[in-house]
């Protein structure tokens, strides 16, 4: 059975009589086997301490430790009672830890943030290097995940900061919400904590340490590292816009942590590298208000979509050398010739005035659309009206051979008129044929480009076959988002094309001046 098989078949199991909660189960069981730590924000009877007494089950000899906070706890509650002996016989100040929180495999922390500041100062070096001081001694504790949960976040500004930052992992676990999942869960009679794994099946000792060593060789590629920094400047926007109630503050060491989130992910999805669809993860990593939720969703959906494979590629540069190209082909076989040129002067919008018409009729004005539909060859009827708009003729006309005039024919005497007109600048272009040596160093270029393309086609075509079909496997992210990869991948094709093509255009330019 091969790593991934075999998680999926521990998650099968972990998730069998559990409604809804398939999803905090798989994190439950990424972070525990990363070395990290979960968050679970929820009201009371929503299964947060469920999830972790069914977690032990995954791992071989297993064991858990469970404690209910409150402002009254010990830390003997929780690290275990001073050894009398020890304190008698050696004067040595020792916990007997065996059968609590350093002794365990799993940990449930509930109403984490009740508890005092000796428990939650001991907690950060147990969270964040696996140690525990006990007396004079520093011990590495075998925890293999720790869960906290509460129906409240830290209070600000109570020294809680550090402690909540250990969680890499946020989750909001709500009661079952489908109304068929409801009548199932209350009718249900599964033994929820009794251990549906068999021994085979379970993570033991050896693979986990084997398992570690090699999650640290997967690799992390261009495309990952590219949406993680993309990531990491969205957010710092958003923090620094002013706008955010609240602000995400994600520094060095979650980043860190994240990473090696994603290494594990891939590593038990049987990968060798880290692939976007693991960097979805990363949403539950950023936020510190249940209100940044969407937010976070949306800016790391949107980086993969937008930017996932395209800077790997390369395209962003490429696309502009592309346009740098363009605009010097442009500006290097066209000349602008601006000059001077009449333009017709609506008088009162409806009306052109007609010069020198005063002299022999009343009316000097005549409507834009009946001198629009004139030609030069045919006479017509049109009327004449005066600066008030009165109709004071009906003459015969057309208009002339030159521009803006008019003739009229009126008792069998024609006259020429001009319209009234006002000058305006008219661009031309005029294009010229490129130096030789100039043209031989544009098809250089271009054809350095087309290869440059034709290798990155090459590819997307040999790679996102691989990268496609392994993407709604994902053991711990949604299959729907494999979309929002898959849109990426067929926009950073669709870009390549367009670029070739965009080439050829600018070839062309050129290559028809010289025909020319």
């Amino acid at each position: 059975m091969n790593i991934q098989a075999k998680i999926r078949r521990i998650l099968e199991r972990l998730s069998t009589g559990v409604y809804e909660k398939e999803e905090a189960i798989r994190l439950s069981l990424l972070t525990a086997v990363a070395g990290e730590s979960l968050f679970l924000l929820g009201p009371p009877g929503v299964a947060k301490s469920l999830i972790a007494r069914k977690l032990k089950f995954a791992f071989l000899g297993g064991t858990s430790f469970e404690y209910l906070m409150n402002r009254f706890s010990t830390p003997d509650e929780v690290f275990g009672p001073v050894s009398i002996k020890k304190l008698k016989d050696e004067d040595k100040y020792e916990r007997l830890t065996e059968k609590y929180l350093p002794g365990a495999s799993i940990v449930f922390l509930d109403e984490l943030w009740k508890a005092g500041p000796s428990i939650q100062n001991a907690l950060l070096t147990v969270l964040n290097e696996k140690i525990y001081r006990n007396g004079e001694q520093e011990v590495r504790v075998n925890v293999k995940g720790i869960i906290a949960a509460s129906n409240e976040l830290p209070a600000y500004g109570q020294g809680l900061e550090a402690l909540w930052d250990r969680f890499l992992v946020r989750y909001l676990i709500r009661e079952i919400q489908t109304a068929g999942n409801f009548v199932q869960m209350i009718t249900d009679t599964t033994d929820l904590y009794a251990d549906s794994i068999a021994d085979e099946d379970k993570i033991n000792e050896e693979e986990l340490v084997q398992w570690n060593q090699a999650i640290d060789r997967i690799d992390v590629p261009a495309e990952v590292v590219n949406t993680l920094q993309l990531i990491k400047l969205k957010t710092e926007q958003y923090d620094q816009s002013g706008e955010a109630q609240f602000r995400f503050e994600v520094y060095d060491r979650r980043w860190k942590k994240m990473v090696r989130l994603l290494r594990t992910s891939a590593f038990l999805n049987g990968r060798p590298n880290v692939d976007l669809m693991d960097c979805f993860l990363v949403a539950h990593c950023l936020w510190n208000h249940p209100d940044q939720r969407e937010t976070a969703q949306e800016i790391v959906a949107e980086v993969i979509r937008k930017h996932g494979y395209t800077l790997a590629l390369n395209l962003t540069p490429l696309r502009q050398e592309v346009r740098d190209l363009e605009t010097e082909v442009r500006d290097e076989t066209r000349i602008r010739n601006v000059k001077l040129v009449d333009k017709l002067q609506p008088v009162d919008r409806e009306y052109y005035e007609v010069l020198n018409m005063e002299q022999y009729f009343d009316g000097n004005r005549m409507k834009r659309s009946e001198f629009d539909r004139l030609g030069v060859d045919e006479e017509s009827t049109v009327n004449l009206y005066d600066a008030g708009a009165n109709l004071t003729n009906r003459v015969r006309a057309r208009k002339g051979q030159d521009p803006h005039t008019l003739i009229v024919f009126y008792n069998s005497r024609s006259y020429d008129f001009r319209l009234r007109t006002t000058k305006e600048e008219k661009v031309e272009i005029i294009y010229k044929k490129p130096h030789p040596l100039l043209q031989s160093y544009w098809q250089e270029r271009i054809e350095k480009l087309q290869a440059y393309i034709d290798t990155q086609k090459e590819k997307v075509r040999h790679e996102a076959p691989g990268e496609l079909n392994g993407l709604r496997d994902n053991l711990f992210v949604d299959a729907e988002l494999a979309d929002v990869v898959e849109a990426n991948l067929r926009d950073v094709h669709d870009g390549l094309d367009q670029l070739a093509l965009q080439l050829e255009k600018i070839k062309f330019s050129y290559e028809q001046i010289g025909e020319q």
